[in-house]
């Protein structure tokens, strides 16, 4: 079991616990991350970033678990509810079964799942939210810009695992890039159908060296740790990548154009907000989507980790930005 306590020399005052809001009380979240762990510099780091915001601005309790393997996710899962955490998160859609069966074990306790996948049945356990996003309408911002940037008129995707999650990843780009580039020609190629496809760098370079030598100048990764391997082909051979869920401009510089925002550490923060206030207390489980118009999706577009992008470019998706909210724009799940 790891926390987020740093050495007392060190005085990052993001990561020092806060004082506890007026009208708030004091809560614990336990988090156990998804595959990979923390330093992905993608998803799970962002989930982390959520717990240090929760420390800080709330005075929670934080700890986290990353797990070996399956049986680490549910066992971990259990000792924060006997050890009666007020909430207890569960990071990535593979959680979610360990998620239903522990929560029915303890119903007492409150359990969040990111990228939660309701069971067969549809019967959502009632101490159970599942935090969902919808990555579609990122993907179809950066799909856009990609439209616009390629010079070859070909552009590629490459994903982790062939799930139904990262489909949508693909197919709101794809919608994207039709917006843009209706001529471009578009690759997607996937690691493998195992979670093991999320943390493979080199098949990540070996699907995008093959989208690269077809004409492709520009991929749009969503893999994990696979993705690096995107990246590094990219550097290589000359060409350009977009980065997912967090900004990763800096995992390589002059490469990563922009990345697709996906806000995990505002979907943590939430829920710990929601457990200082008392709020999901009785049992008021169910499934919560945050996308552009609530700020749990947006792409990198200003800035110095945008400089490569054209205004002119930007301001056209911008533009398709506000037709998405406003619902004259319909980007596909699938």
């Amino acid at each position: 079991m790891a926390s987020l306590a740093l050495p007392a020399r060190q005085r990052d005052a993001s990561a020092l616990p806060g004082r506890v809001p007026a009208g708030r009380r004091a809560v614990r979240v336990g988090l156990v991350f998804d595959v990979g762990g923390r330093g992905d510099k993608s998803f799970n780091d962002g989930a982390y970033e959520g717990l240090v915001r929760a420390r800080a601005a709330l005075g929670a309790d934080v700890e986290y678990v990353e797990p070996a393997d399956s049986d680490d996710r549910a066992a971990a899962l259990r000792l924060f509810a006997a050890r009666g955490f007020d909430r207890i998160i569960g990071i990535g859609y593979v959680f979610s079964r360990d998620v239903d069966r522990v929560a029915r074990d303890y119903p007492d306790a409150r359990f969040a799942c990111v990228d939660y996948a309701p069971p067969e049945d549809g019967h959502i356990p009632s101490n159970v939210v599942g935090l969902r996003f919808r990555e579609e309408e990122g993907s179809f911002l950066v799909g856009a810009l990609a439209g616009l940037f390629s010079r070859s008129r070909a552009v590629g995707f490459v994903g982790g695992m062939d799930i139904p999650l990262i489909r949508r990843f693909e197919h709101g780009y794809a919608a994207g890039v039709r917006a843009t580039c209706p001529a471009c020609r578009f690759v997607a190629s996937y690691a493998g159908s195992t979670p093991a496809a999320f943390k493979d760098p080199e098949k990540g370079a070996a699907l995008a060296t093959a989208q690269y030598a077809s004409g492709v100048d520009v991929i749009f990764h969503a893999s994990g740790s696979t993705g690096h391997g995107v990246f590094v082909a990219a550097r290589r051979l000359g060409r350009y990548a977009i980065g997912v869920d967090a900004d990763q401009h800096d995992e390589m510089p002059g490469v990563v154009i922009t990345s697709m925002l996906k806000r995990v550490d505002v979907a943590i923060f939430d829920v710990a907000s929601d457990a200082s206030r008392g709020r999901f207390d009785r049992g008021e489980g169910g499934v919560r989507a945050f996308g552009l118009a609530d700020g749990g999706i947006d792409y990198v577009h200003a800035g110095p980790h945008a400089a490569q992008l054209d205004a002119a470019h930007v301001a056209r998706v911008e533009a398709l930005r506000a037709e998405v909210i406003a619902g004259r724009v319909a980007v596909p799940r699938e």
